[in-house]
């Protein structure tokens, strides 16, 4: 799972880094407002956004993250304790607001409390199985090998099954923020279907792609 980091103090920033990579997180980290703005749509799966940060504040960044998505988890993390700041955080979508100085421990807790895929096994049809900690897909006959695309298309599907995902949220997820053509999804999914249990995978046309359970 993917993570971004706006945190202008260099030391902490690093700190948070190698404290949530130990835990099996991926870790992008930014000092700048400005420039964790140009990334937003690479695929993250959690924002971790300190306030008071160069160029653009992390308030105004959680603004444009709710923008575009309300289920992805924000945490806040500011020294100002201001009830005002507070409130507007949490009134812009914030999942949690984290006060500094903070231990560790409380910052991990609540990674894995918002961020965490909830579910580590899923289950298909015909014994089928995606295991999410080894991110790897198991069928009758054993293990089966899949591609890096194949992992993050499957991992973003089974976050929740009932959901239709759209041709725009599978780009920035699967090929992480990087332009792709229609066509490359399509053959994405061509490859994958020959994987797993027939008819698992339902284009929805013109909208985009969900699981057939």
């Amino acid at each position: 799972m993917k993570i971004l980091v706006l945190e202008d103090n260099e030391n902490l920033c690093n700190f948070i880094k190698t404290s949530l990579e130990k835990e099996g997180y991926v870790i992008d980290t930014f000092y700048d407002g400005e420039d964790a703005l140009e990334v937003l749509n690479n695929g993250y799966s959690c924002f971790i956004l300190d306030i008071n940060v160069a160029s653009i504040d992390g308030i105004s960044i959680l603004k444009t993250i709710r923008m575009y998505s309300k289920n992805i988890p924000v945490i806040i993390m500011s020294s100002n304790h201001e009830l005002e700041k507070i409130q507007a955080s949490y009134e812009l979508g914030c999942d949690d607001y984290l006060k500094k100085p903070f231990l560790m421990y409380e910052l991990i807790q609540k990674v894995k409390k918002l961020c965490q895929i909830k579910q580590q096994i899923f289950d298909f049809t015909n014994n089928f199985i995606y295991d999410y900690d080894n991110r790897n897909l198991k069928g009758p006959d054993g293990e089966i090998k899949l591609a890096k695309k194949e992992i993050l298309f499957l991992e973003l599907l089974c976050k929740n099954p009932t959901r239709i995902f759209s041709f725009e949220e599978i780009e920035n997820y699967v090929w992480e923020g990087e332009e792709t053509a229609l066509i490359n999804i399509r053959g994405l999914v061509k490859r994958l279907r020959k994987k797993i249990p027939e008819n698992t995978i339902n284009i929805v046309k013109g909208i985009g792609y969900k699981l057939n359970l």
